[in-house]
């Protein structure tokens, strides 16, 4: 027989034991009476059966018809607590008292279904005699009469096997009356505190169908100097600000997208149901997590500064600003490889609105990315104040209890407790990037409110605050100094918002990171061959480039800077010396190609050429147009150069609709038959030393060169004016990003 049928107390009695003892209350009789065992409950106590040494039964537990204890005390003194049977006590009618009214106690106990896990109690300390309770018939006499000194039945002697204490004996106890006046100071919650405090928790994971609503408020965006690009590089009437500053507020929407069979056609099974397949920057498909921030902001009020001339030269940054009120949607889709579980694309779409117009705007990233743009690249982890914390990204396993602590993607985090946030108990988590400590930039910091059954989190504020400012940078490293100076924006950027959940959906299927999946691309099927690259580093002039697509590559025109004569003298010089030409871009101006092509001379001087191309290969036209310096020196660096794709090369694996479709179209780079009248195409190579205003080497020890093969393009059609502009790494053939900014005409 089972340990809950052998059992004579109800599963409200055996909870209440539970309680008294500081364990759960959850569970069927059987597990209550298991955890009672196990806690050194004795049997009696639990109305199990008593068993001598021989295995003999000696003594039952009180039956179902007498009155179990409310409380007993066990060999070391500790205060037991039960309720009494169901059906041992008879509710209180108008017409009668209940037989078992303890007229001596003044307890008053109700009693609900045997389940039922509330104890509603009424203590009477007064002790005073009680009157009968006035009735219109007189009251109905007790049906068990209480021993006395001249009644026939005997008294039993209190033993040790003897049934438990009655609740007339207890309640004269003064543990009892502390435990009863504690449950009345806690009330009708009182019950609700002991089974409800706040518990310690592992972040769920994620799965495929999660979403969550959130409101954004108090949100305030300031940027200055070279930090305004940050916002309005994709709008560009706004790019002649010097400073800049946005209020904006509204609600949001965070979810994992649940993917369909239809992106699993590279698998064999579906045992990956759920991934969403996405094409990383060397054009080929993997399988990731794609999740999606989507916020709606009925307020995005941008106050902007415009450049003004000082008197003494140059210019300055005024402190008036104009404002223009508007709003904005902005959605902002990443993914997330499967396997590895590094970002491999991040989108952003946007669109606002405001007295100046209408502008749309897209941009993808391949890697690191999103709304701050480079900044992630500098300070990985920093993307997460733009959207609400997912949990088991964050914590990991890490378990959640008061003062644990942690780092994440560059995070210190700590847990400082537990508060109240409405009318539920949450732990509460304060976060700071140590990379913007560590690099004196200024400060970001982070407080989340995490729940167990929300994979997000319920609540985040943020502030963040960065400078360039030289002040900043009095306690870092001379390391850190250079590279702060480098690679850094001129100037300041501030964030502040607030995120707060509004609702939360779970999906079913859990999310399986870091499992292998069929046709998952592997290195060979990514990178060129290292026959398809071009060494001309050593003794070439520039990127090679016989583009057959193009009327005039750049191998053509070259040729063409010989004839120039005195007005190409410096550039000649160079080239003839063992100089190379470090950035070259075309431009389509009628049949007409513009090349504009920057050289570097041995002892680092440098400076531009611009001249124009016509004509067909037996009868090619050349046509100087214009010169310059530089006033800064550029590197001269053979060594450094790296093998890359030939510019020709590098344009057909980018208009390739089997890795790029989206760069194929009529709102694209290319079209069918190659590429679009107004799209260029042009190159950079970057190597260690000064120039370009930074030095790689201040950054890194060693380091090669880099190529990088930039294509744009410029049109109108009747409700936008259009720019769409590519950046690719040469050597490799990946793409980095593009974008495709809109302004309503």
């Amino acid at each position: 027989m089972s340990g809950a049928s052998a059992s004579t107390l109800t599963v409200a009695k055996l909870k209440a034991l539970c309680v008294l003892n500081d364990l759960p209350t959850s569970g069927r009789k059987a597990d209550l009476v298991e955890r009672l065992l196990e806690a050194g409950v004795d049997r009696q106590t639990l109305g199990l059966e008593v068993i001598d040494s021989v295995g003999k039964e000696v003594a039952k537990a009180a039956s179902t018809r007498e009155p179990a204890a409310v409380d007993s005390t066990n060999d070391d003194g500790e205060l037991m607590f039960s309720l009494e049977d169901d059906d041992t006590l008879t509710p209180l009618a108008a017409e009668a008292v209940d037989d078992s009214k303890d007229t001596h106690s003044g307890v008053d106990v109700h009693h609900e279904s045997p389940e039922e896990e509330v104890l509603e109690a009424e203590l009477f300390l007064d002790e005073s005699p009680i009157e009968p309770l006035a009735s219109s018939k007189p009251p109905v006499s007790s049906s068990v009469e209480l021993p006395t000194a001249e009644s026939s039945v005997p008294v039993p002697v209190p033993s040790k096997t003897a049934s438990p204490t009655t609740l007339a004996e207890m309640i004269r106890r003064p543990q009892f009356v502390a435990i009863a006046l504690t449950v009345l100071v806690l009330g009708a919650g009182g019950w609700y505190y002991l089974n409800n405090q706040l518990e310690p928790f592992t972040a769920d994971s994620l799965r495929y169908g999660d979403t969550m609503g959130y409101t954004v408020t108090e949100g305030e965006f300031m940027a200055s100097e070279e930090y305004v690009e940050l916002v309005t590089e994709q709008f560009e009437d706004l790019s002649d600000y010097c400073k800049i500053r946005l209020l904006f507020a509204g609600t949001g929407s965070v979810s994992i997208t649940e993917g369909t069979s239809g992106d699993l056609i590279s698998q064999p099974t579906e045992d990956r149901l759920g991934a969403v397949s996405a094409r990383g920057g060397q054009g080929m498909s993997w399988l990731t997590v794609e999740t999606v921030n989507a916020m709606s902001l009925s307020k995005f009020n941008i106050y902007g500064h415009n450049s003004a001339p000082s008197i003494g030269g140059g210019t300055y940054c005024p402190d008036f600003a104009e404002g223009t009120e508007g709003r904005a949607d902005l959605t902002v889709t990443r993914w997330n490889e499967l396997r590895e579980q590094a970002t491999l694309a991040t989108h952003v779409d946007a669109y606002l609105q405001n007295t100046q117009g209408t502008y749309e705007a897209e941009a993808m990233t391949y890697g690191v990315g999103g709304l701050l743009g480079g900044l992630e690249d500098l300070s990985p982890g920093l993307g997460m104040v733009l959207q609400p914390v997912e949990l088991a990204n964050f914590f990991g396993d890490t378990y959640i209890t008061d003062d644990a602590s942690g780092t994440s993607s560059g995070w210190a985090w700590r847990v400082i407790g537990a508060e109240m946030l409405g009318n539920t108990e949450v732990w509460k988590v304060t976060a700071s990037h140590r990379d913007i400590q560590d690099f004196c930039l200024g400060y970001a910091t982070m407080n989340l409110w995490l729940e167990a059954d929300s994979p997000w989190v319920v609540r985040q504020t943020v502030d963040v605050s960065i400078s360039s400012n030289e002040a900043n940078q009095n306690s870092c490293s001379g390391w850190l100094e250079r590279g702060v100076e480098a690679v850094l924006p001129e100037g300041e950027l501030e964030l502040h918002h607030t995120f707060e959940r509004t609702s939360n959906t779970r999906g079913v299927k859990s999310i399986e990171l870091g499992l292998a999946y069929n046709n998952r691309p592997q290195a060979n099927d990514l990178n060129p061959d290292e026959d398809e690259l071009a060494n001309w580093g050593p003794n070439g002039l520039h990127l090679p480039d016989n583009s057959t697509l193009r009327a005039h590559p750049l191998d053509q025109a070259v040729d063409c800077i010989d004839g120039f004569g005195s007005a190409a003298s410096a550039a000649n010089a160079a080239l003839d010396d063992g100089g190379y030409i470090w950035r070259a871009q075309n431009n389509m101006n009628g049949s007409t190609t513009e090349w504009n092509i920057s050289w570097v001379a041995t002892d680092s001087s440098a400076g531009w050429l611009l001249f124009g191309v016509s004509g067909d290969d037996e009868n090619v036209d050349c046509e100087y147009l214009s010169r310059g310096a530089y006033d800064e020196s550029v590197t001269h660096n053979r060594d450094s150069i790296p093998d890359a794709l030939p510019l020709h090369s590098m344009v057909e694996r980018l208009r390739s609709t089997q890795r790029f479709p989206h760069l194929t179209g009529d709102e694209a780079l290319f079209n069918s038959g190659g590429l679009h009248d107004t799209t260029r195409v042009g190159y950079l190579v970057v190597v260690p030393g000064s120039g370009l205003g930074f030095d790689l080497s201040d950054l890194f020890d060693s380091v090669t060169g880099a190529t990088t093969v930039d294509v744009q393009r410029s049109w109108d059609d009747p409700t936008w004016t259009n720019t769409f502009s590519l950046l690719a790494d040469g050597t490799d053939g990946r793409v980095l990003g593009w974008t495709h900014a809109k302004q309503a005409r």
